[in-house]
């Protein structure tokens, strides 16, 4: 259900690039500027703090937390163990994410998922506490637990040139592939280990009983490193629909 719903997002992030691309007209003349009197930092704009603290204040969509990308950014200093937590924690608890899982809460109800949750109040309520526990089990996993430990990081630095197909390529392969602290490629253990260990935890802790097998844990997997990786290329691809949308 949350893999369907990132597929759109992502489809029409993809749809949006495109017909940018298919309108845009010959460029004007330039005209000119005043001087500036410091070069503008690049990734932040209104929605960065700016690299020394290393996240930003962007949302995706307008709406959702996504402040673990970075775009343009080059070299940045490497975020310390204290600063993985108190930006995944931001996330996880903004406010914007009650009402989203409230929203996945309610698909979930609609389509029966897990029925051993049951209906009505008592069995939304299962689904919210369930959909909000999964998501922030995984963020702590994937962006603090294990990046701290295993010094990788966190974030998606965007790559902003070439192909709608190149961009999409290095997006994906950003579940695989991660830098290192020291700003090295290194195989993504955070992602792939860490949404490993979140849906066993998940699985055999909470989720209804008759769900707690390894098969439907292998499943839970697959979902979240699916999400993420639809996610990641949503994420590619939003700043160029924002400035679109901000044009218009």
């Amino acid at each position: 259900m949350k893999l369907s719903l990132a597929s759109f997002l992502v489809v029409a992030s993809l749809l949006a690039v495109d017909s940018t691309a298919q309108q845009a007209s010959p460029p004007l003349p330039p005209t000119p500027r005043p001087a500036q009197t410091a070069p503008q930092t690049t990734g932040t704009d209104k929605q960065g703090q700016g690299h020394d603290q290393g996240t930003s204040n962007d949302r995706l969509f307008f709406a959702l937390p996504n402040f673990l990308t970075l775009e343009n950014a080059g070299q940045v200093p490497p975020l310390t163990a204290g600063q993985k937590f108190k930006v995944v924690a931001r996330s996880s608890f903004d406010p914007v994410v009650f009402v989203w899982y409230g929203f996945l809460a309610a698909v979930g109800q609609g389509e029966n998922s897990e029925p051993g949750y049951g209906q009505g109040a008592e069995g939304y309520a299962k689904r919210y506490g369930a959909a909000f526990a999964d998501g922030t089990i995984e963020n702590f996993m994937t962006g603090a637990v294990l990046p701290s430990l295993l010094r990788q990081d966190p974030r998606f630095f965007q790559e902003g040139n070439g192909s709608i197909v190149h961009r999409t390529g290095y997006a994906i392969s950003r579940i695989v592939i991660t830098r290192t602290d020291s700003g090295h490629q290194q195989f993504n253990f955070s992602e792939v280990f860490g949404s490993a260990a979140s849906a066993a935890i998940s699985t055999y802790s909470y989720h209804p009983k008759g769900d707690r097998t390894v098969a439907n844990t292998a499943s839970v997997w697959g979902s979240l490193v699916g999400y993420d990786t639809l996610t990641i290329v949503a994420k590619e691809f939003w700043p160029d629909i924002r400035r679109k949308l901000r044009k218009k």
